[in-house]
């Protein structure tokens, strides 16, 4: 058994004392400012992430390294001091990739807990753990899982990441906006910026480089990326705001390029595979199928120039959110899962959602409500799951919701869950959550729970029951703060729709 707790580990970057570490003495700067981290558990394999940037902030986006490759080597082992090493090699972090590494690993035990590091150019990094899927047709092993989404580093400090991490989660998803691409002052919080970032808009690879290593520089953040693998999809702000398809949201010179740029970027900063599409599946041996969504690339550009309307034009038949592939993708994808609950890792909101009481109607359109026929042949598809769960970002507020047969009337069936994480920070420190009897939620009775507080959702999936715990902040413009449950909810086995606990 390690002599090192695994929160001691996390939180203190422990470098570790086998010979892999006897080189690392020299004096040069560390070219592990970024961190390390992992991704997409499969029952024999992960993808281990590094990206190397003596200067994170260089203004030619390579983070100080020299137009060259540098050799990175690798080592995973089954404990944190690595005296039982399972596989090591090296590899190549190319000024092409942004100095990054995707060390893409096969042949580990399936429901295994490993820890893993890097060392180049005489230095060693901190200490990550990760961990493989269960084997296939496991049913009865229990997973705790956290989701997160929206980091805007102007707006707060990551201390949810922190906390995130302390509640050691065998998996992270992250459904988006964990970068914002607006330069420093233009986008304010309520209670106004608490930091700044550096460097313009994002628009070139350079910039998005930049703004990546300045986020992943964060000490909190690099914390949760070492205590668990990640499963990471984007939503608008790692490229811009609203952004659909080939199309920006306010007009803007040769956005195919921009959007490019963010892309590799995004690939360059991310523990994932090197994919042409974003969208796929991590399964947890039977007990949970996790399909992943992109909510972006593909879908109809945003009803009645976008916006916050009452817009009969979001009803129309041929609009998609998810494109006719993808959609395809997904629906093969219930009709062969033997999951026990599968689970939509998705950007926006899906539940309907009317914003204005009364009798006139306002959706969001850059949500699913504005792309309602595609909503209604997705909620068609659950009928082939057994357990249809929703887990959404982008909205800065922690939400639960009933997925119903027909929105308008709270009698009729319920056939699926919807679970919102509040924001990592977008928002500021937020306030107290409504009265749940507010006006809105009157509007909306499918919607169960709304909390304003920044914080991430914890869930534990059993055979049985799937139960989440909205963790909150109390503050976010200072570092330090506490987290608290402010409610919990479990979801029954065959049984779709929330029950507070």
């Amino acid at each position: 058994m390690s002599t090192l707790t695994r929160r001691t580990l996390l939180l203190a970057g422990v470098a570790g004392v086998t010979a892999f570490s006897a080189a690392a003495s020299a004096t040069r700067t560390d070219p592990f400012t970024l961190g390390v981290a992992s991704g997409d558990p499969t029952p024999d394999g992960v993808v281990l992430w590094t990206r190397l940037a003596r200067d994170p902030l260089a203004g030619d986006g390579l983070g100080g390294m020299p137009n060259r490759p540098s050799e990175v080597f690798w080592q995973l082992a089954d404990d944190d001091r690595f005296t039982r090493i399972v596989q090591q090699g090296s590899t190549a972090a190319r000024p092409e990739d942004g100095h990054s590494v995707h060390v893409e690993l096969t042949g580990l035990r399936p429901g295994r807990e490993y820890f893993y590091r890097f060392k180049a150019l005489g230095h060693l990094s901190r200490t990550g753990r990760t961990r493989t899927a269960p084997e296939p047709g496991a049913l009865h092993v229990p997973l705790t899982m956290a989701f997160a989404s929206c980091a805007q580093f102007e707006h707060g400090y990551f201390t949810a990441y922190r906390r995130l991490a302390e509640d050691e989660p065998d998996l992270v998803l992250h459904l988006g906006d964990y970068t914002y691409e607006y330069e420093s002052g233009i986008h304010v919080a309520p209670q106004g910026n608490v930091r700044h970032v550096e460097g313009p808009t994002t628009v070139t690879l350079a910039d998005y480089r930049r703004r990546q290593a300045q986020y992943k520089a964060d000490p909190d953040l690099q914390a949760a990326h070492a205590a668990a693998p990640w499963s990471v999809v984007w939503d608008d702000h790692e490229v811009d705001n609203n952004w659909a398809g080939l199309l920006p949201d306010k007009p803007q010179p040769d956005f195919p390029a921009r959007r490019a740029a963010a892309i590799q970027a995004y690939y360059e900063n991310m523990p994932i595979r090197r994919s042409p599409r974003l969208y796929r599946r991590i399964r947890w041996g039977e007990l949970a199928t996790f399909h992943l969504l992109d909510t972006r690339r593909y879908r109809t550009d945003q009803a009645c120039g976008d916006g916050l309307q009452l817009c009969p034009e979001r009803l129309e038949p041929s609009r998609t959110m998810l494109g006719a592939q993808q959609e395809e993708w997904l629906f093969n994808g219930f009709r062969d899962s033997t999951a026990r609950w599968d689970v939509l890792g998705q950007q926006v909101f899906f539940s309907q959602y009317d914003y204005i009481p009364g009798d006139v109607d306002k959706f969001l359109l850059d949500a699913w409500d504005g792309y309602v026929a595609g909503r209604d042949r997705v909620v068609a598809g659950f009928a082939d799951v057994r357990n249809p769960v929703v887990l959404t970002g982008d909205v800065h507020a922690a939400w639960g919701a009933e997925v119903k047969q027909r929105w308008d009337d709270p009698s009729s069936p319920t056939l699926a869950t919807e679970l919102v994480t509040t924001s990592i920070t977008a928002g500021g420190d937020g306030s107290e959550e409504y009265a749940e009897t507010s006006s809105w939620l009157r509007e909306n009775p499918h919607v169960k729970y709304f909390n304003n507080r920044r914080g991430y959702a914890l869930t534990r999936f059993t055979p049985d029951e799937l139960r989440t715990d909205f963790r909150g902040l109390d503050f976010v413009t200072r570092p330090g703060s506490p987290v608290r449950t402010k409610a919990s909810f479990a979801v029954e086995d065959r049984v779709p729709g929330l029950h507070r606990l």
